[in-house]
């Protein structure tokens, strides 16, 4: 009896073994096999995807920063003209990560994508150096452009691959690794801007120096770097298995739900269509999402009618006429996102001024620091430095003190954190209108014989902290935010989302600069951004963008308080 006993004892241990050495979200290792916690996942695997991201970024940011000299300079662009194939080039590099994102979600998987996206953009890079060796113009043009664009494809699929699959390396079922999850954001934003500092000295000061071949050539290097470190820790990565198409997904809810328009929802929610947990082939990687009971117009497309009577098998059913409950909760999670996204949207408008209209003010103060001039857009090294220093005293200090305060892993809630940096923003636009009062009031005037900007460029100093503040809240909390309210098979489109908000930030950015110019400059006026700032009024400008900021926040505060997050 006691054998039997100790028996069933030992068999209890063992399964409870074994089931801790699995990880519980289902993820699977290179081989296909369940992932084991011990020899995959983690920061043991998350340190070559940063590798990666290091590499990645420090060849992206080596062509980007000093992109409009090689046009200006050695394809003797006009400054207009090179200023909008650049524009054009980097909105691309922002819009293709959408692509790449449902490629990922929907055939390849993530690591397949950044392995092949990481090719095309080597091979992009390595085409933008030949450029620089062919002295033939047409061809040398063609030659740029087709490895500019190259890149774009290439970074399409490393970015919003890169973050996703680092965060797919810690189980969501294990507490400490969900902990861990949250500062895998935050270093992965340390190390982009680790790159770019290095960028903006190293690689620009050799190609400079030493000629755009080999300033060029570097890039294509480290980017191959970054394939290796990649591709050389693949077995101790976990893998996520792809379920579809996402795109094809939400269309087909908003279809069923437009063709059954007429058709009553019921009050009883288990009448909704779902698959049965025993249909093991039509539930396989699918993590099943509870209803919920807003937007409920979608819920029509649950709805089983008479003409789905015979359909409601999975093998049968029309998924254009007939959804399931959980992909109908999908649509709805995108659905409640997307007043968030518009906010973060118009922040990203705000910010972008730190690379615009903070430089032309600049450009219009003392530079002098002593024996140094400097140049107006390097103040925004400040804003990278404030980055870099504050994030690991966020990661250290902040988030275990707060996590001991509010009890909550993350210290504080996403969406408070993302609030916080839609605040920097208002604050940096603030500081950024009170210098431009300050240097307008110091202004040299056209009758003066010698007129020379009195007011120091280093006044500028506190608006691009602010900026560099704004980052460390906004643009990690927005990131983890859409990771980890994406529903599972929408993981890489819901981070690309990440990246569309500094797209369309950027666009409406130069839509309002366009149309403020246009406005103000009516009847003769200079308006508020003339040429020669002296004349205008870029302060009103500015107080404009904090007011719209602050409005801006009230409707995120309004929209996050109404926010139903998806259970984890």
């Amino acid at each position: 009896m006691a054998s039997t006993e100790q028996q069933e004892h030992a068999e209890a241990l063992l399964q409870a073994q074994v089931g801790e050495a699995y990880t519980t979200d289902g993820s699977l290792d290179i081989d296909g096999k369940p992932a084991l916690k011990h020899r995959t996942g983690g920061w043991r695997a998350c340190r070559p995807i940063l590798g990666t991201e290091f590499c990645y970024c420090l060849a992206y940011y080596g062509i980007t920063f000093n992109l409009v000299t090689y046009l200006t300079t050695v394809l003797h662009q006009s400054n207009v003209a090179a200023a909008n194939n650049v524009s054009t080039w980097q909105a691309t590099c922002f819009l293709t990560p959408l692509l790449g994102a449902v490629v990922a979600d929907s055939f390849w998987g993530r690591y397949r994508t950044m392995v092949v996206s990481c090719c095309i953009g080597v091979a992009g890079m390595i085409m933008a150096a030949v450029s620089a060796i062919i002295s033939i113009g047409s061809i040398q043009e063609i030659i740029l452009f087709i490895g500019l664009y190259m890149i774009a494809f290439g970074v399409g699929g490393l970015r919003p691959c890169l973050m996703s699959f680092g965060a797919d390396q810690f189980d969501d079922g294990d507490t400490p690794e969900r902990m861990s999850k949250g500062s895998f954001f935050n270093w992965y934003i340390f190390t982009m801007n680790i790159a770019s500092v290095i960028s903006t000295t190293g690689i620009v000061w050799v190609q400079d120096h030493y000629g755009w071949a080999l300033g060029l050539g570097i890039p294509a290097i480290v980017l191959a770097v970054g394939l290796s470190c990649l591709v050389a820790a693949s077995r101790s990565y976990r893998f996520q298995v792809t379920r579809g198409s996402p795109i094809t997904r939400v269309c087909q809810v908003v279809v069923a739900a437009v063709c059954k328009f007429n058709v009553a929802t019921p009050d009883d929610v288990a009448l909704l269509y779902e698959i049965p947990e025993d249909d093991v082939f039509s539930m396989k990687g699918v993590e099943r999402i509870e209803h919920t009971n807003d937007l409920r117009f979608f819920d029509k497309a649950a709805v089983v009618t008479a003409t789905d009577e015979g359909a409601t098998v999975a093998a049968r059913r029309n998924p254009w006429r007939l959804c399931v409950v959980t992909q109908v909760e999908e649509l709805k999670i995108l659905v409640r996102m997307l007043p968030l996204w518009a906010c973060v949207a118009f922040y990203y408008a705000a910010t972008a001024q730190a690379n615009s209209t903070f430089v032309e003010q600049g450009m219009a103060m003392d530079t002098r620091v002593g024996s140094l001039l400097l140049p107006p857009a390097s103040l925004a090294t400040f804003q990278i430095l404030t980055t870099i220093v504050l994030i690991p005293i966020y990661d250290r200090a902040f988030v275990p003190a707060a996590r001991r305060i509010t009890g909550r892993e993350k210290g504080i809630p996403d969406l408070v954190r993302i609030g916080g940096g839609l605040a920097m923003a208002v604050l940096a636009m603030a500081a950024a209108a009170t210098v431009e009062t300050v240097r307008l009031r110091a202004a040299p005037r056209k009758s003066m014989q010698t007129p020379t900007a009195t007011t120091s460029i280093m006044w500028q100093t506190p608006q691009y902290i602010l900026v560099g503040i704004g980052e460390l809240l906004a643009t990690v909390g927005q990131l983890d935010f859409f990771y980890s309210q994406a529903p599972p098979a929408m993981k890489t489109v819901c981070t690309a989302l990440g990246f569309l908000s500094v797209a369309a930030g950027e666009y409406l950015s130069s839509f309002v600069v366009a149309a403020v110019a246009w406005a103000t400059a009516s009847g003769g006026r200079p308006g508020w951004i003339p040429d020669d700032l002296n004349e205008g009024h870029l302060d009103r400008f500015f107080w404009m963008m904090a007011g719209l900021g602050c409005l801006n926040l009230v409707v995120f505060t309004v929209c996050a308080m109404r926010y139903k997050s998806r259970k984890l």
